[in-house]
């Protein structure tokens, strides 16, 4: 007895020092998470320096607290205009140093930093840009800078915009797949990889017109900053003039060749630094707060405007952080027009698209709030396809010229593997059945006539509704949308020009109009973030209840390395995932 009393009593002595241990490992991590939102103090006399070597996204990626080490994946825009507007009035900060190599972003994206630091100039404040290798999009930043330092062995693209796209028909022969395709819009390719070995005609022409749209924008940008005209930049680029640093010297789209000790030069004259004194150089990290508050605070009133950030593929259910989940989204948009203190909605889009039905989901909470508040869509550097059908019910669609939007077409795909097992694998396949269809859909066997006709008039319904549905939105003749459907891809500025959107500008400009339409002045109201994202210590504790992040180490290994053939690999297991009629972008597109 008195052995298991003192077994007994060492147990309960281990639980309470195990409880005490836990408490205060959780009061360590919840003080270093409330910390995380904070900024670091800025020492007098410093300079911003964006580095942008991280995936440009529209919030980031939650900051966790990890006491093993480890950093953002990504950077935020929200985060990031934010710095650059607090540095624009902030004493301490002299000027922004743009330190670029290749910046990871789609080109609304950058033209929302580009704007902000060209707001920031106007603060009488430096911008210098120093380049070892500057890709087509970090040039395109860059340009705004008073000085801008090449190194002297480095090289600057400056070529044009091109898309690639990977079409893996001959593979799937190969394989032994047979892929059925149901589809409507003669511009609808999103489905042409798995059948075609290059561009259909439709497809090119959409193609090199939403670039060209893209490319005229970027030069003309470019041509305002640096006081070249546009015809001469457009000869440079269509021409490849520049091949090494002298020739981006001398044709004056850099303004000096120079190693990083010598922009540190210039650095320490502008700030009236001893030669002997380093610079002092504030990164993003240290000066940005975190983007893991709800709300914007600041400001005393009661008022709020909701930003909904709907960034991703979109897909039936919850979802996770990296895409959009029609369950969460609805949940997230019924809760801004339920509550009073929200006056208005902004719905941040940058999305490829996904499911149609999921769409539809959402797309119905949109079309409630409409009812009772005004609700506008900010269109980010994607919003095509179910990206468009989320926004098409919005008082105001708010574009940028780049946005790549339009798509307004549906497809489904449904594989044939019994090539596959039977010839490649040695597999065959029976079945029993109550009914002539009642395995369909399936992928072990070959479909009849009558069977693809069903499927294919399931898909012209949910085509029928969509395109409605567009045009009640943008008050125009169903018949006039659908010829600017068919699934084809516009630009913002083309989509402006055909109706598809209202107005060409940037989230500031979406988040103006969201308070004009509520009545609400500048100063009145704050800004709620949604859907909620995990703070500093529900995302720490995850990771002991989530394979989340291993699946993040596995994809990021895997990335490294099949290196070139990760592309393909991705698109596979996005094929994978595609349940249902499709709204989606056709094929992925990297501009570059």
């Amino acid at each position: 007895m008195r052995q298991f009393l003192k077994f007994t009593l060492a147990t309960l002595v281990g639980l309470v020092l195990f409880f005490g241990l836990s408490l205060a490992v959780l009061a360590i991590v919840a003080t270093a998470a409330s910390d995380g939102g904070q900024h670091k103090n800025v020492a007098a006399n410093s300079v911003l320096e964006l580095k942008l070597n991280e995936p440009l996204t529209e919030r980031g990626q939650a900051t966790d607290f990890n006491p093993l080490g480890g950093r953002q994946s990504s950077t935020g825009l929200v985060a990031l205009k934010e710095a650059i507007g607090r540095a624009k009035t902030d004493g301490d900060i002299k000027g922004i140093l743009l330190n670029l190599d290749v910046v990871q972003g789609g080109m609304a994206s950058l033209e929302e930093v580009r704007d902000g630091l060209l707001d920031f100039k106007k603060s009488g404040k430096f911008v210098v840009a120093y380049h070892e290798t500057a890709s087509e999009k970090s040039y395109y930043l860059a340009s705004v800078a008073d000085e801008i330092y090449l190194h002297p062995q480095g090289l600057l693209e400056f070529n044009g915009l091109s898309s690639e796209v990977m079409f893996y028909k001959r593979l799937f022969e190969k394989a032994g797949i047979q892929p059925y395709i149901f589809r409507v819009g003669s511009f609808k390719s999103a489905v042409e990889p798995f059948f075609r070995e290059n561009f259909s005609d439709s497809a090119r022409l959409q193609t090199v017109s939403y670039l060209r749209s893209l490319n005229d924008h970027m030069i003309d940008q470019v041509a305002a900053a640096r006081g070249i005209a546009p015809a001469r930049l457009h000869v440079i680029s269509d021409s490849m003039l520049v091949h090494d640093a002298a020739d981006a010297l001398r044709l004056k789209l850099v303004t000096r060749l120079g190693y990083f000790d010598e922009v540190q030069d210039y650095l320490r004259g502008k700030l009236g630094v001893a030669k002997d004194k380093k610079p002092n150089l504030v990164s993003l990290g240290d000066y940005t707060d975190n983007d893991q508050a709800d709300e914007k605070e600041g400001k005393t009133s009661g008022n709020r405007i909701a930003v909904i950030y709907a960034e991703g593929d979109i897909v039936t259910g919850k979802g996770s952080d990296d895409n959009i989940g029609s369950t969460k989204f609805a949940e997230a948009i019924r809760k801004a027009r339920l509550d009073d203190k929200v006056k208005a909605v902004v719905l941040r889009v940058n999305s490829p698209g996904g499911s149609s039905l999921a769409s539809d989901v959402i797309y119905r909470e949109v079309l409630l709030t409409k009812k009772v508040k005004p609700i506008i869509a900010s269109m980010s550097d994607v919003a095509a396809s179910g990206g468009y059908y989320i926004a098409m019910a919005c008082d105001t669609i708010v574009a940028h010229p780049n946005s790549i939007t339009g798509s307004i077409g549906v497809f489904g795909v449904l594989p044939n593997i019994q090539p596959l097992l039977a010839d490649k694998l040695g597999i065959t396949v029976d079945r029993v059945t109550t009914g002539k269809f009642s395995d369909l859909p399936t992928i072990t066997r070959a479909l009849s006539d009558y069977e693809k006709k069903t499927l294919q008039h399931s898909v012209d319904l949910i085509y029928a509704d969509f395109t409605s549905k567009a045009a009640l939105g943008r008050h125009m003749p169903v018949e006039r949308l659908r010829r600017l459907a068919s699934g084809r891809v516009w630009s913002g500025a083309e989509a402006k020009a055909n109706g598809l959107v209202d107005v060409l500008g940037s989230y500031d400009d979406a988040l103006k109009i969201a308070a004009a339409r509520a009545h609400l002045k500048a100063d009145d109201y704050n800004v709620q973030r949604l859907p909620r994202r995990k703070s500093g210590v529900e995302a720490f504790l995850a990771r002991f209840i989530s394979d989340d992040d291993d699946e993040a180490k596995v994809q990021a290994a895997l990335k490294t390395k099949l290196g070139p053939l990760y592309p393909a690999y991705a698109q596979y297991q996005r094929l994978l995932t595609m349940r249902g009629v499709q709204a989606r972008l056709p094929y992925e597109i990297e501009i570059k």
